[in-house]
């Protein structure tokens, strides 16, 4: 003798001991069946397939449970679909068990093709005072299927849930563990999100998109749509990238899932090889009468990909901001940004501070300079900046800075420490040897363990030197770079 259970949310389809009894009608077909797409967020055994064939637009499939469905505490339903495109509609249905007409149902539509994604379906407003038995499936309503693979859909985990998941919207930094970044692939292009295979420079998280150009057409790549339309109040967006060589083309484009022909897009370069830049996208020319919630990224535009790791990009941090100026402390400092704050932390007897240059000339006709005056204190006094994310060594391990001296012979000790721990750091320590004129130095950091990071930079003039405040302790500084 054989126990068969009753039907009951949720339904995964896994068990045994439960008849997962459809009844199809007018052209849906449901059943059970083996899982043939695991992968993503679907690894289960077995999922539910609804093939729809020639009958009527409304074909579907419906399920009776073995009671009423609770919706005191939770009126949020998820289904995990697979559907061939995106853009076909689905709908849940709730309906008594004695009179259908006692009903309640929620429409949605796919956002990806040929991948599991996670359907939301908002019940909140549906009248609890009845009781539903039965949960009806119909895909594509309105349209008669036709039996082929563009009509069969997958489903599986119908279930309640008291509040919605978190939502995809900007910025995608991708470092979620609840939410699932589904990227629609298209032409050659393959977008996943996968742990940062560069950490360091301006990008240490952890996961990060990457972009892999395959053989295809030149324009293939990859989109991802957001829970909602984009709130242009802001018209810059960035976005962070690793490319295997400069001159590379990025381009960023919006489009309203429900019509392509909506968009708005635009291309820029790279400009660093082998580490992570912030590249901005002027969108200040967007039509904002129209809505757009979803992101396509193409690199090489044009050109046909190969699969190497010449064509792999990554990508990290898109979000838009209200100016195309960076609010990142990061190498060169020139000190020229109206938009920034250079926050010089002083230490015993050190004061750093921008100025309007007063010694414009030479190598250095810039607007605004460091300046930094050694007052009586320690003989290590001097100052310290912090970055915004660690320095990118992979850029170079070479700096330079323009420094104006009252002397030659005067001592300047260009220093890095770690951003938590000062025992962490590197130094190199040069002379002048020009006096009241700009002169540039080369500070050699070679030597410097990469494995660390390092996210200060400190500078001390004349270390053993207890200063005076005077003019002939008094020194300017520019543009420190990497090279």
């Amino acid at each position: 003798m054989s126990i068969v259970d009753p039907v009951l949310l949720p339904l995964t389809f896994e068990s045994s001991t439960i008849n997962y009894a459809f009844n199809n009608f007018d052209g849906g077909d449901a059943s059970v069946i083996a899982n043939p797409q695991i992968g993503g967020i679907n690894t289960s055994a077995k999922v539910g397939r609804m093939i729809k064939n020639p009958g009527q637009v409304w074909g579907g499939s419906w399920i009776g449970l073995g009671s009423a469905i609770d919706f005191s505490t939770n009126k949020y339903f998820l289904m995990k679909v697979f559907s061939p495109r995106v853009g076909a509609k689905v709908l849940l249905k709730v309906e008594n068990a004695s009179n259908g007409a006692i009903a309640y149902e929620k429409e949605v539509t796919t956002t990806v093709a040929n991948a599991w994604e996670d359907l939301l379906f908002d019940y909140t407003a549906i009248n609890t005072a009845n009781e539903y038995h039965h949960i009806v499936l119909i895909f594509e309503l309105g349209t008669a299927g036709d039996g082929t693979a563009n009509f069969t859909f997958l489903f599986d985990d119908i279930r309640l849930v008291a509040t919605p998941p978190p939502a995809i919207s900007l910025p995608l930094d991708f470092e979620s563990t609840s939410l699932t970044y589904n990227f629609t692939n298209f032409d050659g292009g393959d977008a996943s999100v996968i742990a940062n295979p560069q950490s360091g420079g301006i990008n240490t998280s952890a996961k990060v998109g990457r972009m892999i150009k395959n053989n295809g057409q030149p324009w293939g790549g990859s989109f991802i749509t957001l829970n909602g339309p984009i709130d242009f109040t802001n018209k810059y967006f960035r976005m962070k990238v690793y490319s295997p060589r400069v001159g590379a083309k990025v381009l960023l484009k919006v489009e309203n899932s429900a019509n392509a022909a909506q968009n708005y897009e635009k291309e820029v370069t790279t400009t660093v090889a082998n580490g992570w830049e912030d590249l901005v996208f002027d969108y200040t020319a967007i039509n904002t009468t129209q809505t757009y919630d979803r992101i396509v990224l193409i690199f090489e535009l044009g050109t046909v990909g190969d699969g190497t790791a010449n064509f792999t990009f990554y990508f990290d941090d898109i979000r838009l901001v209200a100016t195309a100026a960076s609010t990142d402390i990061a190498l060169p400092l020139d000190f020229e940004s109206s938009t920034l704050t250079y926050s010089f932390t002083n230490f015993d007897g050190g004061d750093a501070s921008v100025i309007a240059n007063p010694n414009p000339g030479g190598i250095n006709t810039s607007g605004k300079v460091g300046r930094m005056i050694k007052n009586a204190g320690q003989p290590w006094g001097g100052s310290w900046i912090g970055l915004t994310n660690p320095i990118n060594f992979g850029a170079g391990t070479t700096f330079k800075m323009k420094v104006y001296s009252p002397r030659v012979g005067a001592k300047v000790l260009l220093k890095v420490e770690n951003q938590n721990d000062g025992g962490i750091s590197f130094e190199k320590e040069l002379t002048t040897t020009v006096a009241n004129a700009w002169e540039e130095l080369t500070f050699d950091y070679s030597g410097i363990n990469l494995a660390n990071t390092y996210q200060k930079i400190v500078l001390i003039f004349d270390l053993g030197t207890v200063g005076d405040g005077s003019s002939n302790f008094t020194f300017y500084f520019d543009d420190i770079k990497l090279n």
